[in-house]
């Protein structure tokens, strides 16, 4: 590896899977400004839409997640250009 190239600033962050409440915690170097205590050590935070406790890939289930109503409002605006 190239020498100088690589962020020193390595740490213990805690991942939160907003979906399941799955914390795991790993080295990063992210910025954060949110904090996690887990154990008894507090950690900075970084919160997560989908992780591999949540993905259908690795769950094997599928599930639809739409809390925004993305697709019935791409529905909803393309609907006029159905062709029938």
């Amino acid at each position: 590896m190239r020498k100088g190239i690589h962020p020193e600033n390595y740490r213990m962050v805690a991942f939160k899977d907003m979906s399941n409440e799955d914390v795991f915690l790993t080295r990063s170097t992210v910025d954060t400004k949110e904090t996690l205590e887990v154990d008894g050590v507090e950690y900075p935070l970084v919160k997560l839409e989908i992780s591999r406790t949540s993905h259908p890939f690795y769950t094997g289930k599928s599930k639809l997640i739409d809390a925004a109503g993305r697709i019935d409002k791409f529905k909803t605006k393309y609907a006029k250009f159905k062709k029938d």
